[in-house]
Order: structure tokens, then C-alpha cells, then sequence
């Protein structure tokens, strides 16, 4: 009988511990149980509110973009200063970017400079990657390639020399190196002159005028082939004794161009950029960039 006694105690005590060890191992949910889970529960339901929130924030703001008329992004040579290159802050600037951004501005559009290797520039539009080519583009021979706005800058071709070189005229090029950027339009303008280039020694191209004029200064060159714009401007700015040749290659005009199916968006463009003629934005850029109106339209 005290063996029988014992039994039922000690399964008694294991019972007991049992509970106990189920009630540790979380089978009873505690008032401080449920105090600790509710904050949890909290944050995932106000996660779950914020991203709710981020998405339709997303959403409005794509369909605010969407409904103003997308992205213009414009296509340019990054080291063509001062129509497009990188600031000093790092950042795009130049004469052509800020009009565009002008543009952009008032058209609703949201703008978005595209660097772009100035020999891909066809490649690049008709793939859509850009809208529009803008970075002082010679309309000049290219009138049929493009859908083109109204010329908004004339420019001419120069010939940019040290000034102790001692070449004072095309005619003393003969037997010079001569550089021109690959594509451009001085490449393009030496090609109509094959009696003028057959004089030098070598024609080379480059991929940009920064190395051009690196060119000039380490004395590899004699002579750069370029936009009379660009080269006033760089010469002022590493304030360098070049000069530029008074007889210039060609005269040419400057325009923006797009896809030649692209009519609506240049039409766009186009009214903008007369308006802005017509309000004097176009003025108070241009005298920022070169110290005077050296725009065309409305002119």
C-alpha cells in the first residue's frame, strides 16, 4: 500500500513538472507575453502603413510626371565646354544645357542630360536613349537628317594656332598637323576643302577638343579645326597665347535635332524657345555664357 502511495506521488510531482516545463517552453501566453508581442505587431502593421504610403507617394509622383509629359533628355558631348561639360561642382553645365533645362522647365518636362560619345550620336537617338541632340549641332549639311528647330546660334569654323607659331593664314598650315574632333563639324567642313587639306603634313582626329587643345599646348599639334564659339572660349578660359585665324573655314548655324519623325516634340520646343526669345531669357543666358546676345531667333 506505501509502495502504491509512492507511486501515485511521484506521477503526481512528474505531472506537475511537466506543466511547469510546458508553461516555460511557451505553452501559456503571459500578460507580460502579450504586452511584449503587441509593440512588434504595432511596427509591422505601421511598416506595412508606410509602404502603403511610399507606394501611392511613387505612384502620384509618376503619374504627376506622366501627366506633365514625361522626360526630355537630351543628348551631349561632355567635353564640349561651354555648350555642355561637367562643372566644377561636378555637375552638367553649359550655354545649350541650360537652355534645354529652360525648356524643360517650362514644357513640364522633367530634364535629364545625357552624356553620349559624339560619334554615337545617330545610334543614340534612333535607339530612343535620347530625345534630342543639343550641344552646339551644326544644322549645316545635316538639313535633311534630322527634324531640326529654327537655328538659334550662327558659328563659323576656325583654325586655332599658338601665337608664336608663326601661322598667320590657311596658307602657312602647309606641312602642319592639323586636329579636328572625330565627326564634327570642322571634319566635315575640311572634307568640302581636299585642295586646303592636302597641303598638310598630317589631319588627325581626337575625341574631344580638351585633348585637342592638350594637343596644341605639348606642341603636337600646330593647329586645331574647330567651332569659333568653343574656341573663344576655351583660349579665354586656360588663358593660353592662341589665337584665332581671321580667315575661317565655313559659316555654319546651330539648331537642335530630333528624330526626323519626332515633329510634335521639336514643334514643342520650338514655341518655347521663341518665347523665351520674346521674354529675353534667351539674351540674359547668352550674356551669362559669352558676354553678349550671339543668339538668332526672333533676330
Amino acid at each position: 500500500m506505501k509502495k502504491k502511495f509512492m507511486s501515485i506521488a511521484l506521477a503526481s510531482v512528474m505531472a506537475l513538472s511537466l506543466a511547469g516545463c510546458g508553461g516555460s517552453a511557451g505553452g501559456t501566453t503571459t500578460a507580460a507575453d502579450t504586452t511584449a508581442a503587441a509593440p512588434a505587431d504595432t511596427t509591422a502593421e505601421a511598416s506595412s502603413e508606410d509602404t502603403t504610403a511610399a507606394d501611392n507617394t511613387s505612384a502620384e509622383a509618376a503619374e504627376a510626371t506622366e501627366s506633365a509629359g514625361g522626360t526630355l533628355i537630351v543628348g551631349f558631348d561632355q567635353d564640349f565646354p561651354p555648350m555642355g561639360f561637367i562643372g566644377d561642382d561636378g555637375e552638367f553645365t553649359g550655354f545649350d544645357l541650360e537652355l534645354a533645362q529652360e525648356v524643360a522647365k517650362r514644357l513640364g518636362l522633367e530634364y535629364k542630360p545625357q552624356p553620349i560619345a559624339w560619334d554615337a550620336k545617330d545610334m543614340e537617338l534612333e535607339a530612343g536613349n535620347i530625345d534630342c541632340i543639343w550641344n552646339g549641332f551644326t544644322m549645316t549639311g545635316r538639313e535633311d537628317d534630322y527634324a531640326w528647330t529654327d537655328a538659334y546660334m550662327a558659328n563659323t569654323q576656325v583654325f586655332v594656332v599658338a601665337k608664336d607659331s608663326g601661322i598667320a593664314s590657311q596658307a602657312d598650315l602647309a606641312g602642319k598637323v592639323v586636329e579636328c574632333q572625330v565627326d564634327s563639324s570642322a571634319e566635315a567642313a575640311l572634307k568640302e576643302v581636299p585642295d586646303l587639306t592636302a597641303t598638310f603634313k598630317d589631319l588627325l582626329t581626337t575625341a574631344d577638343y580638351n585633348t585637342a587643345f592638350m594637343d596644341l599646348e605639348q606642341g603636337a599639334v600646330d593647329a586645331i579645326a574647330m567651332d569659333v564659339i568653343v574656341a573663344g572660349y576655351q583660349i579665354q578660359q586656360r588663358n593660353a597665347d592662341f589665337v584665332i585665324l581671321d580667315d575661317s573655314l565655313s559659316a555654319e548655324e546651330y539648331g537642335v535635332g530630333f528624330k526626323k519623325d519626332n515633329t510634335e516634340l521639336r514643334d514643342k520646343v520650338q514655341k518655347t524657345l521663341e518665347e523665351m526669345a520674346a521674354d529675353g531669357t534667351l539674351k540674359s543666358i547668352s550674356e551669362k555664357w559669352f558676354g553678349e546676345d550671339v543668339t538668332t531667333i526672333g533676330k
